[in-house]
């Protein structure tokens, strides 16, 4: 089985990308392009990065559950600062069959305060 991994997203952007085939904004307000890469998080990461970027400005967010083994780009995972928590990183478009699950934030959200965070 491929790893899963988490990108949390406004929903209007993920249905602009299925549109398009491809999703390629980085984090909130950046591009793939102006990042270098597409921010992704682990199940246990994603509540802390939901705080960090929308505070409680959440009603629109789902959260793409990515199968790696979907992604052509490269996935890295890297720290922001020597010796910090690594995030998982995809270094270039994300094509929307890599995307096996979209979730409602809300649904996300409640999962990880039951425990159950990880991705089915």
């Amino acid at each position: 089985m491929t790893e899963q991994l988490l990108h949390l997203t406004e929903e209007a952007l993920w249905e602009a990308a299925r549109t398009a085939g491809t999703y390629e904004m980085s984090t909130r307000g950046r591009t793939l392009r102006e990042e270098g890469f597409i921010h992704c998080s682990l199940p246990h990461q994603l509540p802390a990065v939901a705080r960090a970027l929308y505070g409680a400005d959440t009603g629109n967010l789902v959260v793409l559950v990515i199968d790696t083994g979907r992604v052509q780009a490269p996935v890295r995972y890297e720290a922001m600062e020597p010796g910090g928590e690594e995030f998982p990183h995809v270094y270039g478009p994300l094509p929307v069959s890599a995307v096996v699950e979209v979730r409602p934030w809300a649904q996300q959200a409640a999962r990880a305060a039951d425990g159950k965070g990880g991705a089915r």
